[in-house]
């Protein structure tokens, strides 16, 4: 199974929606951990990285690349 490509800042698709009834996830931190960010209610959740990318569908929105170096 081919790792699942992901950023901070994007916009994800989870499998399961959260409970206030949304299933879109910001990525705010990424580490061995990855901390996701609920769009609908802004509550945030520590999770394991290989528990992350088996519960993730799919990037929705990928965060705009800023011009570095200008």
């Amino acid at each position: 199974m081919e790792r699942k490509e992901f950023q901070l800042g994007d916009i994800v698709q989870m499998k399961k929606q959260h409970p206030c009834g949304t299933n879109e996830m910001e990525v705010i931190r990424m580490g061995m951990d990855i901390r996701i960010k609920c769009v609908g209610c802004q509550h945030s959740v520590l999770i394991p990285r290989a528990k992350f990318e088996k519960n993730m569908k799919k990037v929705l929105r990928s965060k705009p690349q800023s011009a570095e170096g200008e």
